[in-house]
């Protein structure tokens, strides 16, 4: 599966009670799959993943799936501390659609995370994984940081596709580009090199319509009996060379990630401002070096402090400010005082979605 592109890791919506806004979270995702974004990441670290129950997680999933656009890539976070119940809800996620698993590292008995503890654990999942699956090391959230050499001994793992690498060390990103060179493989990929998801290969168009067949007209109440009539045409792929795929988490550092070698993106900037998110991401994939890097200091003191100096709070009240569903989090995250938000309203001033 292709990885390239911008991906936004959706927030779940709360009422002021704590219950999930169901309606919210449906709305949000459609608006994200208006956008340039290639996809959509549910239960990630920004969807306060690990502060919903195990049925919430469930229902999330559910929800934001039969939400999104079928030429949306969609990766389920599904880490969980032991490597059985990652694997339940992997399956889950499969059996709703989802192309790909995000797992996070492991964190709790940091003691024993030695790399074998890493290389099991990952080799696991993958093994059993009815999805590719990606790595996701968040260690600003977890207080661990898998090494890069770990990462690079499970990228020759075949159903280890990729990494989400959200310390914001570009060095990092680029010894495990380097060091992941030999990794060969193939994705399918849309005429124009988009990547091509299980619900388009089912043959949902950009509608969701079935493509591709010959139906009886009779069927539809048309012409004459006996005769037929076309659908929207087959999708028609071909396949692109891809290696071990790095992806990046932090948004202040897009364009140098990309630069070392990361070939997209999980930000949580991009639930508020996906676009101002792509255009970097754009500039940098047309070679326009210059334009990147105005588009990326354009976001740089926002993306810092929203994300990283207010989290999930911030991230739902930039979210708010442009047009999407934001609302509150979940305890023991607490609401923003006027300052804050005071603050986030001048970051955000000159980035509308």
């Amino acid at each position: 599966m292709l990885l390239q592109g911008i991906f936004t890791p959706i927030t779940t919506p709360f009422y002021p009670d704590g219950n999930i806004y169901f309606k919210k979270l449906e709305s949000n995702v459609a608006q994200y799959s208006k956008t340039p974004v290639a996809g959509i990441v549910v239960l990630g670290s920004t969807g306060e993943a690990i502060l919903l129950s195990d049925q919430e997680r469930r229902d999330v999933l559910k929800t934001a799936r039969e939400a999104a656009a079928p030429h949306k890539v969609l990766i389920a976070g599904t880490g969980i501390e032991s490597a059985l119940e990652t694997l339940r809800l992997t399956e889950y996620a499969a059996t709703l659609g989802y192309d790909i698993a995000m797992v996070r590292t492991p964190h709790y008995y940091k003691s024993q995370m030695k790399p074998a503890n890493m290389l099991a654990f990952y080799r696991t999942v993958a093994d059993r994984s009815p999805l590719p699956v990606i790595i996701y090391n968040f260690p600003q959230a977890t207080g661990y940081d898998i090494p890069a050499e770990v990462v690079i001994e499970l990228a020759e793992h075949p159903n280890l596709i990729g990494i989400k690498e959200s310390s914001g060390d570009v060095e990092k990103v680029r010894t495990m580009v380097q060091a992941t060179h030999q990794v060969k493989r193939t994705a399918k990929v849309t005429e124009v090199f988009a990547a091509v998801t299980g619900r388009m290969l089912a043959g949902e168009g950009a509608n969701g319509d079935a493509g591709g067949e010959l139906v009886p007209a009779a069927a539809l109440a048309g012409p004459a009996k006996g005769s037929t009539i076309a659908t929207k045409p087959a999708l028609k792929t071909r396949t692109k060379e891809v290696g071990f795929q790095v992806m990046v988490g932090a948004a202040q550092k897009l364009e140098p990630s990309l630069q070392a070698g990361a070939v997209g993106a999980v930000l949580a900037f991009a639930d508020a401002a996906p676009t101002a998110c792509f255009e970097i991401y754009a500039a940098w994939k047309e070679g326009d070096n210059a334009l990147a890097q105005e588009k990326q200091q354009r976001i740089v003191e926002a993306a810092q402090k929203v994300v990283g100096t207010f989290s999930i709070p911030g991230v739902k009240y930039a979210m708010d400010l442009n047009g999407y569903f934001g609302g509150p989090s979940r305890l023991p995250l607490l609401p923003l005082d006027a300052a804050t938000k005071a603050e986030i309203e001048r970051l955000m001033s000159n980035i509308k979605n």
